[in-house]
């Protein structure tokens, strides 16, 4: 069968390129833009991309594509898709080809959550295949323990990261509906996505369409310290629940160990203990409980709490996570796809465990539609507090252009320490301004859910032209 993906270099969209592939279908695909590291990973596996969604593609193709899977990024009004509909030529939403076409009649664990989905699943990925299950999974990121973000696998299980976001332009249920989990994870749930939810109650009610799907005899491995997924599971669950968390009231907890190391709890008795590798980048309490929960979902399939937590001793974490992009005159950048202020509070906080009382410089590009909107924007304050200096970006103009005043919304960070936030509209007038104030020992945090203008290598050039 030829398919032809409309918004493949997406991860998720992506990702299901991969399968399709490897499921030995013919895949093509189109994208507004298509550039590394998804189409890299894309070209290399045989998959013909175009740029751009115009409906002179389709007069490309010797014989008309047998199907149409629609990513979550085209609306009505694209060109090409107009041309789908007008000619009454076959489509399908990417979840719901997944969920009928590889998912069908697998043990689906699906991870769910505002933050921390990604890594996760990662996590929980590698715990089944570092203990011999030929496993398939679909994670929104590049794990670094593998070569590519997904894979149909061999075996009966399959692990997917399971986004909230709505499935395509005709189908605005979140895409996890279409998965049918049997191991199904709720990491943590807040207010995000505002483009698309009016409230928090509005996401509660797609957990809980989450919930409604899972089998009487499968589980829910559930954050016992959210009030939103206590709510979620109040609403009625069928599976048997199992609960996460700090307090030893969880079914699983964990005692938090000197540097990022953290013993594992079950019932109250200790069962495991996780080292991380000092190569690993997996830093923060975040992500211990991220770990917590991988390791409550493995143990569902008959992984025990010991042979996961060997599997997490080799664990490396995914691209874009605290990733280090490089080190120039002693100063390393990294890299973090943070752009909810949670998640930015969690990252800069692991950094901080991490590196002491080196100086953090917050590099920020709040680019979300949530953060475009504003409706976050009063929260990002205290969630840059543990950085020493913060630049921030937000253009003027354009589609990526923010609604709302930057320079004010950090004014209260500049209270006690003038210029400690600086908001800049001139992405090289940003990058000049880091590279002044970066000193030898400096770890600079670069934040963004998009490529953020290639700014981290532009820092790091900056800083070895000041250097010489």
């Amino acid at each position: 069968m030829h398919i032809h993906i409309l918004g493949i270099c997406g991860t998720f969209m992506g990702g299901i390129a991969a399968i399709a592939r490897q499921a030995g279908h013919r895949v093509t695909g189109c994208d507004a833009n298509v550039y590394p590291p998804m189409s890299t990973q894309l070209e290399s596996q045989g998959i013909e991309l175009i740029e751009g969604f115009s409906p002179d593609q389709l007069l490309q193709f010797e014989t008309m594509p047998d199907l149409f899977v629609i990513g979550n990024v085209v609306s009505r009004g694209n060109p090409l898709m107009e041309a789908i509909l007008n000619q009454g030529l076959p489509y399908i939403s990417g979840p719901q080809w997944l969920g009928e076409q590889v998912l069908y009649g697998k043990h689906v664990l699906a991870v769910a959550g505002t933050h921390g989905k990604t890594t996760t699943s990662a996590m929980l990925t590698w715990i089944l295949e570092f203990n011999g299950y030929k496993l398939g999974y679909l994670i929104g990121g590049v794990p670094l323990n593998f070569t590519v973000s997904a894979n149909l696998g061999e075996g009966k299980y399959f692990v997917i990261e399971a986004d909230e976001y709505d499935t395509a332009f005709f189908d605005k249920r979140s895409k996890f509906v279409h998965y049918r989990p049997r191991t199904a994870l709720l990491n943590n749930l807040e207010f995000d996505h505002a483009d698309i939810f009016a409230d928090l109650g509005a996401i509660e009610t797609q957990f809980h369409h989450l919930v409604r799907t899972v089998p009487s005899d499968g589980l829910l491995v559930v954050n016992g310290e959210e009030a939103a997924l206590e709510r979620v599971v109040a609403r009625g669950a069928w599976a048997p629940v199992e609960t996460f968390g700090q307090d030893q009231k969880n079914a699983w907890s964990l005692i938090f160990k000197a540097g990022d190391g953290f013993t594992v709890l079950q019932s109250g008795k200790e069962v495991a203990t996780v080292e991380w590798a000092p190569d690993s980048g997996v830093m923060g309490r975040h992500n211990q409980l991220n770990a917590l929960a991988a390791i409550a979902c493995a143990n569902h399939v008959g992984i025990s709490p010991k042979d996961a937590a060997l599997a997490l001793a080799k664990f490396k974490n995914v691209k874009r996570r605290l990733e280090t992009i490089g080190v120039a005159n002693n100063i390393t950048v990294y890299d973090d796809f943070a752009h909810h202020p949670t998640a930015i509070t969690t990252t800069v906080d692991g950094l901080r465990r991490r590196v002491g009382n080196a100086r953090i410089l917050a590099v920020l590009e709040p680019r979300s539609n949530t953060m475009k909107l504003g409706v976050m924007k009063a929260q990002l304050p205290n969630s840059l507090e543990a950085a020493d200096k913060v630049f921030a970006y937000g253009a003027n103009s354009g589609k990526e252009s923010l609604g709302w005043d930057l320079k004010e919304v950090l004014s209260p960070l500049n209270a006690n320490e003038q210029d400690r936030a600086l908001a800049f509209d001139d992405l090289s007038a940003l990058v000049a301004a880091v590279a002044k104030e970066a000193k030898p020992h400096d770890h600079i945090l670069v934040m963004s859910n998009g490529g953020f203008g290639g700014v981290h290598h532009k820092i790091l050039t900056a800083i070895q032209e000041k250097a010489e």
